[in-house]
């Protein structure tokens, strides 16, 4: 198994990620030996990764990582850098190379305080001689302050610094950024290689592969989530119920309470078992004693952490919710497919009566209404908009059609 087997459908987006490490390998090669070092015209200091969601733009990125940072002995023998099995690759791909620095954002935006110690970390040289890396996974949610940051650490990078920015669409990202990167487009996976792909890496049923695959339209963690997750598909099958609860505003606004519930519900679980372990060993670093109070002058630090868990709580309650507008706006879809007697496959084929229920009672037109209702309230929701006034505006909207 090597570094690019989870890339699903990306063949030609792995190629080109291999033959950069490739190069990348040699140049750390030669300069090992004092040797004058090759042109590596196929690395460079910045990569853009972008593509839809569920592409496995995050994905690409690690695996790249891990490459640029494997130490299989077989590279000695001509192997390819990547192998996915010794130290390096293993390291990088979990999360705790000491050279692999990742941000996410942690709630709506990356702050300049959460880049600001990863981009000092890109001016020193690497532990193992190798790469220092730096990957951001939601390079759309860098703000002005933090965006400048990143720029600056782009524009003159250390020797053996690497940035990997992930992104929806190139768009997303800062023109002065994008331009000093290396862009890489990512494509949506087809329904038979993420089915593949779970029946072969997970030992999903075949059946149920297929089903799940459709079902999220090639977005791999989403399909990956629904086969091993009772409760994800317990939480789909509740949202899918949902266009035949709106007939009155009575029921339209109980099903977006719920909806927000359950998102909420999904904060709280995430919230229970992270935030005490964090708070507990952030006060045992601090040296608290157990159950007692903390140093003087330490509360600065338990209040960030306090803070960060307050936005990532409020993150991931967004991020369950926008689960749930997929999953309305594929069901939607489904709806107009049979309206317009078209030929495309279901998504949705566990909710084939529901959907043939509203197709034969509503019109093209007020189906388009719909997916632009879910639409709106995704929008609303990027501007803060509270939850549960952005979904009983959106069951509103699906009521009146």
């Amino acid at each position: 198994m090597t570094v690019w087997d989870d890339l699903v459908g990306q063949e030609r987006v792995s190629e080109q990620l291999a033959a950069a490490a490739r190069d990348a390998d040699a140049f750390v090669t030669a300069a090992a030996s004092d040797a004058p070092p090759p042109e590596a015209s196929r690395m460079t200091h910045a990569w853009l990764f972008t593509g839809p969601p569920g592409a496995g733009r995050n994905q690409a990125a690690r695996a790249f990582a891990a490459a640029l940072q494997c130490v299989s002995p077989d590279r000695a023998l001509g192997g390819v850098p990547g192998c996915g099995f010794c130290d390096g690759c293993h390291t990088a791909l979990v999360g705790t190379h000491a050279d692999v620095s990742t941000v996410a954002a942690v709630g709506a935006e990356i702050l300049v305080k959460d880049m600001r110690d990863t981009v000092r970390k890109s001016f020193t040289a690497p532990a193992n001689g190798r790469w220092q890396v730096i990957l951001v996974e939601d390079a759309e949610r860098l703000n002005e302050k933090s965006a400048n940051a990143v720029l600056k650490a782009v524009e003159e990078p250390a020797p053996r610094t690497v940035w990997m920015l992930c992104a929806p669409s190139v768009e997303d990202v800062l023109p002065t950024i994008r331009s000093r990167c290396r862009h890489l487009v990512l494509s949506t996976p087809s329904v038979e290689a993420v089915a593949d792909m779970l029946v072969r890496r997970e030992g999903i049923e075949p059946d149920v592969a297929a089903a799940v695959a459709r079902a999220t339209q090639g977005h791999v963690d989403r399909a990956r989530r629904l086969a091993t997750d009772p409760a994800a598909r317990a939480r789909r099958a509740a949202v899918l119920k949902l266009p035949l609860r709106v007939e009155d505003v009575g029921g339209a606004l109980r099903a977006a309470q719920e909806l927000v519930d359950a998102a909420a519900e999904d904060a709280k679980q995430l919230a229970e078992e992270m935030d005490g372990k964090e708070t507990e060993d952030l006060k045992a670093a601090l040296g608290a004693a157990q159950g007692g109070r903390l140093p003087r002058g330490t509360a600065g630090a338990v209040k960030d952490l306090e803070d960060m868990q307050k936005r990532r709580r409020t993150r991931t309650q967004r991020d369950s919710l926008d689960v749930a507008l997929a999953d309305l706006t594929s069901f939607y879809r489904d709806v107009l497919a049979l309206q317009l007697g078209s030929r495309i496959a279901l998504a949705n084929t566990d909710a084939e009566d529901a959907l043939e229920r509203l197709a034969r009672g509503s019109t093209p037109e007020s189906t388009l209404r719909r997916i632009e209702a879910i639409a709106a309230c995704g929008e609303a929701l990027d501007r803060n908009v509270a939850p549960l006034l952005a979904v009983e505006a959106m069951t509103m909207a699906l009521r009146a059609g």
